[in-house]
């Protein structure tokens, strides 16, 4: 078997779901994208994103860059969540959603729409420069649900889906957003139920659709903040509140990087995975909360800036090789 050096590597990026929380894993691209001279998704083969991550994942795979799609965090998450510049108005409009919430759906959705529409306007899938992995949910028939570019020559379909609807159905959260009924009649839900470290999808798909040797990837996988917290020994449903949405989301993450890191190789010997994910004190930021934006773009800059100097020999040495799929959209 050929060295690990004499192999081509194929570099793959991975970013969790998390709403606002975005913010963070955007900066942090948009940072080592400052010393690149293309946009960042063009160093990648394979680019997957759960949620706000599977939004992020289609923008950079449409050649959008780090720092336009940041700037979409900034100046338009306050649409998304209903915001309002008037404390007191906000305030109150906060309160009334609350009490909706118990009933209903949090937000309406169709300001997403909007929004996902100004970034992506009538792009489908088949504009991907990159390979693509956006995960959502059928509750209908209770089934993964994998929107993939047509990398493989029996995926001959998801190509021509629109970009805004992959991205709703993606982020469809439930209880946040209603679920979404695609173009063709699929009801999906947010990726981020069964996939939201889309690491271990994402090291599947390279070694068994791409057949890449496992010895030639490398992966950067960007999570949404962890937060630390405590369970009482004794704790029940009350006292859990929140935290079981934790306890979940954490040890899906956790058992998608045990899968993966299995796949690609046993850590001791050579590092395949490169996992950036800040630890935050508990409840410090919620996936709605627009007013933390700027504390998580400041978070994401300064991993960035600690993170690229490791990362620049590993995935920004030069470009990957130009995707070529098994099949093209009409003119």
């Amino acid at each position: 078997m050929r060295k690990d050096t004499e192999i081509a590597k194929k570099r793959i990026l991975c970013i969790d779901g998390g709403g606002v929380l975005g913010t963070f894993p955007a900066a942090f691209l948009a940072e080592l994208e400052k010393h690149l001279d293309h946009p960042i998704g063009k160093y990648f083969d394979l680019i997957a994103g759960s949620s706000t991550g599977g939004i992020i994942a289609l923008g950079l795979s449409m050649g959008i860059s780090a720092s336009q799609l940041l700037n979409f965090y900034e100046n338009r998450s306050y649409e998304v969540f209903g915001k309002n510049n008037r404390p007191f108005l906000s305030f109150f409009l906060r309160k009334i959603r609350a009490v909706k919430w118990c009933f209903l759906r949090k937000y309406n959705s169709e300001p997403l729409r909007t929004v996902l529409y100004d970034v992506f306007g009538e792009k489908r899938i088949g504009e991907a420069k990159t390979r693509l992995l956006i995960p959502a949910w059928n509750p209908v028939a209770n089934s993964v649900y994998i929107y993939k570019t047509a990398h493989h020559p029996r995926l001959k379909t998801d190509y021509k889906s629109s970009a805004v609807d992959v991205a709703m159905a993606t982020s469809a959260a439930p209880s946040y957003f209603k679920q979404h009924v695609t173009q063709h009649g699929v009801v999906l839900i947010d990726g981020g139920i069964w996939a939201n470290n889309p690491v271990a999808i994402a090291v599947v798909e390279a070694i068994s659709l791409l057949n890449w040797p496992r010895e030639s990837l490398r992966i950067l996988s960007l999570g949404c903040l962890q937060e630390a917290y405590n369970i009482p020994k004794h704790a029940g449903l009350g006292m859990l509140n929140s935290k079981i949405i934790n306890l979940f989301m954490d040890g899906q993450s956790q058992g998608a990087m045990g899968i993966a890191k299995l796949l690609t190789g046993h850590e001791h010997e050579r590092t395949a995975i490169y996992r950036v994910n800040q630890t935050v004190p508990y409840n410090t930021y919620k996936m709605d909360d627009t007013k933390t934006i700027q504390d998580l773009k400041g978070l994401g800059h300064s991993e960035g800036r600690s993170w690229q100097p490791n990362l620049e020999a590993i995935f920004f040495d030069k470009p990957a090789e130009v995707f070529k799929p098994y099949y093209k959209l009409e003119d």
